[in-house]
């Protein structure tokens, strides 16, 4: 065993009080830089340990990897983590739990990170880690703010590093299959598309709570402002469910950044804008409405936060709906593909023989054929192997993030405003740079 680098929290702490995101926490990337040899089990270290963290651990130990790490800053859950890889057939080799996620991006022995703390903490240790030579598979939305996005974008290059969002809907083959009809023109040209999911953010108005020993709610707090301890925010020990963290915008991003990072990608996934995104948005003609936004891209397309099917696609010729096991192709006003059946029941039918369908009938010979993955995180890991882009890269994650900021700023100031997706900044004198970012809690900054 390689021995331990001489490191500890107290140094970290100290050197970090003066560094910012900005730059490597530890030492430059070209130091730590290392292709995965192609040979042997990827090491990770594992970054946020609430239910979605514990899920995505358990799923990477099923798929052979070796967990050498696990951070939290409650006690409970980072040492309950480090049980539940101690004890996992295979991993041989003890599971070191800490508090600060520095301590694992100090480690050279460790390939990967999988990042899944709320989203105001995506970004800070999203980039350490790809400055420290490690690949990461990260939460979505991929970010907390558009400039966070952007630093991302030019991280990943920078240090060539693989880069996977958890938009796994891209991994579901109703999506998949629905994006390719839209993209090889089944639907005609199409016109508009509607995404159903919730709310903007709104500002956080909770109550403190008495804190309990065994969380640094100081670290959790992190870059967004400090406040009493809420367990609405984070309950204490290993809780079930999504903490409501996810609502506030000092944290989160309301369900826009929530559901909206999910359909929104679908949606840029089927209008072929992974590497683009709208030019204009448009707010609710109502102030106080927390629906009616709209994306316009520069062919003419709208995507159009509503409540629906999902993500609904409307062309010239027909429509496509999708969400998580539902799918439908309506042309000439008729399902000729679909599951459920109407009324909810799936009578002798099902998903796959549905989708089936519309593929023999709709997409033999197609031009364009999307990515096929079939399962998410080992997507990701066959990638760390060949150094290829996953299925959902930072191109991809960054992008649908930054659509969900957008329509998240409309709402936050009912505003009109431009937009360039190459620049990634307002246009014509419209919108306000402070929109792309927020203020920082020292020591942290991106």
């Amino acid at each position: 065993m390689k021995p331990r680098l001489q490191i500890n929290r107290r140094n970290f702490i100290r050197v970090g009080a003066g560094i910012t995101a900005a730059a490597p926490f530890i030492l430059p990337s070209q130091v730590w830089s290392a292709d995965t040899p192609p040979s042997g089990r990827t090491t990770m270290g594992f970054i946020g340990l609430g239910t979605q963290g514990r899920g995505l651990m358990n799923n990477f130990l099923g798929q052979k990897t070796k967990v050498l790490a696990v951070c939290d800053v409650d006690s409970t859950r980072r040492n309950d983590a480090k049980r539940r890889v101690d004890e996992s057939a295979g991993n041989t080799t003890d599971c070191i739990a800490y508090n600060d996620f520095r301590e694992i991006l100090a480690r050279k022995d460790i390939d990967a990170v999988c990042i899944a703390t709320p989203d105001h903490w995506h970004a800070i240790p999203m980039l350490a880690a790809l400055r420290a030579g490690k690949d990461v598979y990260c939460e979505k939305p991929l970010t907390h703010n558009i400039h966070e996005a952007a630093e991302v974008l030019k991280a990943v290059d920078a240090n060539q590093r693989v880069l996977q969002t958890g938009s796994m809907q891209r991994s579901s083959r109703e999506f998949r299959v629905a994006c390719e009809l839209v993209r090889n023109g089944v639907i005609g040209k199409v016109q508009t598309v509607e995404c159903s999911f919730g709310d903007p953010g709104r500002p956080c108005d909770l109550q403190e709570e008495a804190a309990e020993p065994g969380l640094d709610w100081n670290f959790w707090c992190g870059p967004a402002p400090v406040r009493g301890y809420s367990s609405v925010l984070s309950p204490r020990g290993i809780h079930k469910g999504f903490p409501a963290w996810r609502d506030y915008m000092e944290y989160g991003s309301g369900g826009v950044g929530d559901w909206g990072a999910h359909h929104l990608d679908i949606a840029q996934w089927g209008l072929g804008m992974d590497d683009s995104g709208p030019v204009e948005v448009i707010p609710a003609a109502d102030p106080q409405a927390k629906r009616g936004c709209k994306l316009v891209y520069a062919n003419g397309v709208t995507v159009e936060h509503k409540d629906g099917y999902g993500v609904h696609f409307y062309g010239t010729d027909g429509e496509v709906r999708v969400n998580r096991g539902k799918f439908q192709l309506v042309l000439g006003g008729k399902i000729v593909a679909g599951f459920p059946a109407e009324g909810g029941a799936g009578g002798d039918t099902s998903l796959a023989a549905e989708l089936n369908k519309a593929e023999r009938g709709y997409l033999t010979g197609a031009k364009v054929k999307l990515y096929v993955s079939n399962q998410h995180i080992v997507d990701f890991l066959g990638c760390v192997k060949s150094r290829k882009k996953p299925i959902t890269s930072e191109q991809v994650g960054a992008r649908s993030a930054i659509c969900c900021h957008l329509i998240n700023q409309s709402y936050y100031h009912h505003a009109k405003f431009g937009w360039d997706p190459a620049k990634l900044e307002f246009t014509a004198g419209t919108g306000d740079k402070q929109w792309l970012t927020r203020e920082y809690r020292a020591p942290w900054s991106v």
